[in-house]
């Protein structure tokens, strides 16, 4: 099964000058500076969204008017189903918008609440677990998501600088085309070195050796 198209759609030039540098050579990628309502074909379009499922301000209100009041709930319903009032960021899920053309948001929090981002990887492990939804989606589900629309990732209220949040999206990007054949410590520190954050770097250390190193 073919990966999905990605379409970085954000109105900030900026933003887009960095998406350019920091995607420069991935396949399947398009940069549109302008808003996601005026893009003519996606099957999917990404929710910078809270845990909570409130989808009031930003993007989000944005999707809303788009798609509808009915959207909303649908939303806040699954996270009450299916993570019990809270999803956490590093997951996304895909949710029907009752739109033939445009049939599926994926919501993916990048934050618990409101809140600035910066110093975090909550971009990048965002970008992946939107990724990684999309293709399970396409594993299970006979009508697949063969385009995603993708703002940029924590730049609004996340605060987060736009070459940093187009970095790690790339990055995110990079490794779900490229997935390891093998897991070992060289692969899991290597992959967090590349991220460059995430929890506390003064307390991290270095597995024990096995027997036979």
């Amino acid at each position: 099964m073919a990966d999905p198209r990605l379409i970085l759609v954000d109105p900030a030039p900026a933003l887009c000058a960095a998406f350019e540098q920091s995607f420069r050579g991935l396949p399947g990628v398009e940069i549109v500076n302008g808003y996601f309502e005026h893009v003519p074909e996606f099957d999917c379009m990404v929710s910078a969204a809270n845990s909570f499922g409130l989808m009031s301000g930003g993007v989000d209100a944005a999707i809303i008017r788009f798609f509808g009041d009915a959207l909303q709930e649908r939303v806040a319903r699954r996270v009450l189903d299916d993570y019990l009032g809270e999803q956490p960021v590093g997951t996304s899920m895909i949710v029907e918008t009752d739109d033939p053309a445009h049939p599926f948001i994926a919501h993916t929090p990048t934050m618990r609440i409101p809140m600035p981002i910066t110093n975090t990887d909550h971009v990048y492990v965002a970008m992946w677990a939107m990724l990684l939804a999309v293709r399970d989606h396409n594993r299970r589900e006979a009508r697949t998501i063969r385009t995603v629309a993708c703002p940029g990732l924590g730049t609004a209220t996340g605060r987060v600088a736009y070459p940093e949040a187009a970095r790690q999206m790339a990055l995110a990007y990079r490794n779900f085309l490229n997935p390891p054949t093998r897991l070992d410590w060289k692969v899991a520190f290597g992959r967090q070195d590349e991220i460059g954050s995430g929890g506390d770097p003064r307390l991290s250390f270095k597995p024990a050796k096995s027997r036979d190193e």
